[in-house]
């Protein structure tokens, strides 16, 4: 095989690009699983606050700090060191993570308003570190090969489908031991926090020495991008800037108008998502068979379709590039609401968990469809700024997602 490989511009002969692949997926795992499991122990935190709506609270304590923290980030994006940047966040994410298991270790796993307190400010935590994360690693890999962005975006959604799947059987197992549920919570949150630590010592000392990572960060160094500088040092690479050449690249402003589809897209695909995951399929789809599981059972088929949808545009046929055809898919997800709402009130849970996964399946598709759409044809800087408006637009979708889905429990007595 010669000349380049397909759609990056790399030569075929660099070497590493499954390693890269793999360390993404790693990146990507560890960008969400501290988040996906809070989401997946809530019935421990039902337990704890029943009267907090904790899967709602939580949720919206999360994300003013992560949409807060990216527009700031994504505004001075150029200025910011993306090694500073991604080290910080995946290590807050690990202090986060240690502080919920020393929050619970304290309390003695016993509820009130004084530990619930202290839960939401390290939720925030979580929150702030996201947008550090997030932002950062889909700027810096979307300035690389559409692969890249991904692997990452598949390791998101793995990391919900994983804890999914690990707390059903942490249920199973602890489910007749004394104090099962809160020794399976912990058991949980230690896992999270080793993740964390993990992807710490893969972004510092394995990514920026990959062959392939830093042939796209000298070719990003040479199109005017001074965010790589300290991964290209990191990899032993030192490159001297030319001054009197500068390169001639878009503002945000211009970035903002030539792909606004593509970002009042993926904001959309996460205001529908959250305004019906998780505080819906905890709170609004009643009582059925499975019991205190069935929330459980619907929180892990959404994650294993959100999963399989970020893997389903790797068959060509399959993948969204059209962009007016990803807008009409986009609009026409928001059928759902009716769908969910009278499921939810005449339906049997075999409809539900189907409507669940159809949920997670054209989340994740969607997604991944529009963030790699997205880049391609810009300069390194560009891709960068672009990387970061998508994540924050993205943000933003949640958190207008999250407060919209208060209104399936007006009325109904739950306030």
């Amino acid at each position: 095989m010669t000349g380049s490989t397909e759609e990056s511009g790399a030569p075929a002969r660099t070497g590493g690009k499954f390693t890269a692949l793999a360390v993404c997926w790693v990146l990507g795992f560890g960008s969400l699983v501290c988040w996906n499991s809070m989401l997946t122990i809530g019935d421990y935190y039902y337990l704890l606050f029943p009267d907090y709506h904790p899967s709602r609270v939580l949720t919206l304590v999360y994300q003013p700090f992560a949409f807060g923290t990216i527009a700031i980030l994504a505004y001075n994006e150029a200025k910011i060191d993306t090694r500073w940047r991604n080290i910080r966040g995946y290590t807050l994410f690990f202090i986060s993570s240690v502080l919920l298991i020393v929050l619970d270790l304290v309390s003695s796993g016993r509820g009130g308003i004084g530990p619930y307190i202290a839960l939401c400010i390290i939720v925030g935590s979580f929150g702030v570190a996201d947008a550090f994360v997030q932002g950062g690693m889909v700027g810096d890999l979307a300035l690389m090969c559409p692969e890249f962005i991904q692997s990452f975006m598949a390791g998101l959604a793995a990391s919900g489908a994983l804890t999914s799947g690990l707390r059903l059987i942490t249920k199973a197992a602890f489910e007749n031991v004394h104090d099962g549920l809160r020794k399976g919570t912990i058991l949980f949150l230690a896992i999270s926090a080793a993740f964390e630590f993990l992807c710490v010592i893969l972004y510092a000392s394995v990514f920026p020495k990959i062959p392939l990572v830093k042939f796209y960060r000298k070719k990003a160094a040479s199109e005017g991008s001074k965010t790589v500088s300290a991964d290209l040092a990191a990899a032993g690479i030192q490159l001297q800037l030319n001054q009197g050449n500068k390169t001639e690249v878009l503002t945000k402003k211009q970035l903002l108008q030539q792909n606004m589809d593509y970002l009042l897209g993926v904001s959309l695909i996460y205001v529908l998502t959250l305004s019906i995951f998780p505080g819906f399929l905890y709170e609004n789809t009643g009582e059925h068979q499975l019991g205190s599981w069935y929330p459980l059972v619907l929180i892990a088929m959404y994650n294993v379709w959100d999963l399989i949808g970020r893997y389903s545009p790797l068959i060509k046929f399959l993948k969204l590039e059209s962009r007016k055809g990803l807008l009409i898919s986009i609009l026409s997800r928001f059928l759902l609401i009716p769908a969910f709402y009278f499921t939810a009130k005449y339906g049997d849970q075999g409809w539900m968990i189907m409507l669940t996964s159809f949920l997670g399946l054209t989340n994740g598709h969607l997604t991944v469809c529009v963030f790699t759409a997205a880049p391609k044809g810009y300069k390194a800087p560009e891709q960068n700024a672009l990387g970061n408006m998508l994540v924050m637009f993205l943000l933003g979708g949640i958190f207008a997602g999250v407060s919209l889905g208060w209104l399936w429990i007006i009325g109904n007595g739950s306030f």
